[in-house]
């Protein structure tokens, strides 16, 4: 489970940052940032993937309450396809720290990769499950683009983006082939670009 000891020796105010939607076929990619304040726990924190949507769902009010400062950022499928995933990854990562009502002075992130932050960072491989902080960013990363998919699939129906949140599972290839490319859609990804015969 993850705990708070990676927090507690960094400098302060340290936050969390995590992304999801890295891998989708289409939609944004998302990117929370969380710094929890000394002696908050918030009970059931976890990797946002080890959760179920409820738990998720539940849990998103109790981090916006519970933390001292918290943000999510989005970058759309057109930045995606501009700038390439890792880039948009890092803008989305970005915007979400500039988002919050403190400026932390180092932020640990999720994974191996170091993405250019508004402060210094620190990786940390599977930080989801060891860091509390980047688990309330997992979180709150996940339920902020899960909400938007929700919306996409009213405003563009027949994909089937409430179901599978625009990852490229068997019913959104099929729905994907039937319709053809949304607004949405990554048009440089190769599930698209190969609908498109580019």
């Amino acid at each position: 489970m993850p705990d708070r000891l990676l927090e507690d020796a960094c400098p302060w105010p340290v936050c969390g940052v995590d992304e999801a939607g890295r891998g989708p076929w289409a939609g944004p990619v998302s990117a929370g940032a969380v710094i929890l304040a000394a002696g908050v726990e918030i009970e059931g924190l976890d990797d946002s993937k080890q959760l179920s949507a409820a738990k998720r769902e539940a849990l998103e009010p109790l981090i916006k309450a519970r933390s001292l400062a918290w943000g999510v950022g989005f970058a759309s499928a057109e930045e995606v396809c501009t700038l390439n995933i890792l880039r948009a990854t890092e803008l989305a990562m970005s915007r979400a720290v500039m988002a919050m009502t403190v400026a932390p002075v180092f932020a640990l992130v999720d994974g191996d990769y170091p993405f250019a932050l508004p402060c210094p960072v620190k990786t940390v491989i599977r930080g989801d499950s060891l860091s509390s902080s980047i688990a309330a960013a997992s979180i709150l990363a996940k339920t902020a683009r899960d909400a938007i998919m929700l919306e996409m699939d009213a405003i563009h129906p027949g994909y089937g983006f409430a179901a599978h949140k625009g990852y490229g599972v068997p019913q959104h290839a099929r729905a994907l082939r039937r319709l053809g490319p949304c607004a949405i859609h990554r048009m440089t990804w190769a599930p698209v670009k190969a609908v498109l015969g580019n």
